[in-house]
């Protein structure tokens, strides 16, 4: 477990490395997106960067206006299609950047005039090599099969693209600040490890989030199946309610992310729900009333840009994922049958 949780507490570091490393790079390749008349954006990833790219949707089409779709590499890699790709920006995102099917998209979109954008935390791989510009993570080696740290920097980088197409200088100075609420996560640490004892045999649950959150929700999930082999199922609140919520009886497992923001009445509103039900809920949360209704709760320090919630919410997720997995008796540092590398095609 040694090199999980250290990673998870390299995470402030690292959003800072991003800041003083990339901050001149974001803003540059923001300034040639800008000048290409970009009118659509596709992301191509898997796993835990594919988590990241559902946060990049919702932040490019709330702040941006841009519509962003989800590549499907087997368009490329399977059916050789030829899109048409002029006034598209295709992000690639790979922690190692060695994705065969994300490199794969990087180059056919490049030939077909898209422009193309590299996310990764490897310099030299061939991903960086296959695109027009790269973004690097500046997160050092993770050594952890599970994905921690660039996970967040993959968000952060996301939050700096977005904000910075928009105009919003300000962004750097909030990103900057982030690490001081992820500090103020570990102080937690100790309790959320006490009540990993509870779910010790814990096979499967649901975690749910909604709006930008719900990319915490998928991640949480992964974490969840990856070290501690629990079928956790992650929905958006508002798909709950489309037919999987009759799965909750007394005493099911929810993990519900109920930050402040545009999502929290509804959020908010399921808490009771699920109360009522008499599920075993952990509510991950900013406010009091939220966690009031919560058979455990873990407190996260308020954030005051929502858009930044999700880099501190998953804190809480990846230090539970460690623990859980450990009082399972398992090695969260190497999950059975996981590389850290998985190549597909």
């Amino acid at each position: 477990m040694q090199r999980m949780i250290q990673e998870i507490h390299e995470q402030p570091r690292v959003l800072q490395h991003i800041i003083e490393q990339e901050g001149d790079n974001i803003a540059s390749i923001c300034r040639e997106i800008a000048a290409r008349d970009i009118r659509l954006i596709i992301i191509a990833a898997r796993g835990t960067s594919d988590n990241a790219t559902t946060y990049a949707k919702y932040l490019f089409q709330i702040n941006n206006g841009l519509p962003v779709a989800m590549a499907a590499p087997s368009v490329f890699t399977l059916y050789d299609a030829e899109l048409r790709l002029e006034n598209a920006l295709i992000i690639g995102v790979s922690q190692s950047g060695e994705a065969p099917d994300v490199i794969n998209i990087i180059e056919s979109a490049r030939r077909m005039g898209a422009l193309t954008v590299a996310i990764t935390n490897e310099e030299g791989s061939d991903l960086a090599l296959a695109a027009d510009r790269t973004v690097y993570c500046s997160a050092g080696k993770e050594r952890s099969v599970a994905a921690t740290k660039t996970y967040t920097a993959e968000l952060a980088i996301f939050y700096l693209l977005s904000s910075l197409l928009k105009g919003d200088a300000e962004a750097v100075e909030r990103l900057s600040h982030i690490g001081e609420q992820i500090e103020l996560v570990f102080e937690s640490e100790r309790d959320i490890e006490r009540s990993c004892e509870r779910y010790r045999y814990m096979n499967e649950c649901m975690v749910i989030g909604r709006g930008l959150n719900y990319a915490t929700a998928l991640e949480m999930a992964l974490k969840l199946k990856e070290t501690c082999y629990v079928v956790a199922e992650p929905f958006s609140a508002a798909d709950l309610m489309h037919g999987p919520i009759a799965l909750v009886e007394q005493g099911f497992p929810t993990i519900l992310f109920a930050s402040s923001g545009r999502s929290y009445p509804n959020m908010l509103q399921l808490a009771g729900d699920l109360k009522e039900r008499k599920a075993e809920t952990i509510v991950i949360s900013d406010t009091a009333e939220a966690l009031a209704l919560g058979r455990t709760a873990f407190f996260i320090p308020p954030i005051t840009d929502e858009a930044l919630s999700p880099l501190v919410n998953i804190v809480a997720g990846q230090i539970f994922a460690c623990y859980l997995s450990h009082s399972k008796g398992h090695d969260p540092d190497r999950p059975r049958s996981l590389r850290k590398v998985t190549l597909t095609r």
